[in-house]
């Protein structure tokens, strides 16, 4: 079975989002911005997701996370919680 693993920032604006994402692109900790302005609970392990098969998240982060590449940052991504940085950190 496919699986995945990634992190994310969940955070309540695009314009939040985007301004993450510049800080991630030039050269921030990606756990650490996660740690520092995530609301999801995941906040605490640096965004990390651990390991979800398809359809195990909302459709538009699944299909983020089993269609990008390993190592880069999207978003932002608008699902009914907000507007999420992903990272898939790894894919099997």
């Amino acid at each position: 079975m496919a699986w995945a693993t990634a992190r994310h920032i969940l955070v309540d604006s695009e314009e939040k989002c985007n301004e993450l994402k510049t800080e991630i692109e030039n050269g921030a900790d990606f756990g650490e911005v996660a740690q520092a302005n995530s609301s999801c609970p995941s906040s605490r392990n640096g965004g990390d997701l651990g390991q979800f098969g398809p359809g195990q998240m909302v459709p538009e982060f699944d299909k983020a996370v089993f269609s990008g590449d390993v190592g880069v940052v999207y978003g932002p991504i608008q699902t009914q919680f907000g507007y999420h940085l992903l990272e898939v950190t790894g894919r099997g």
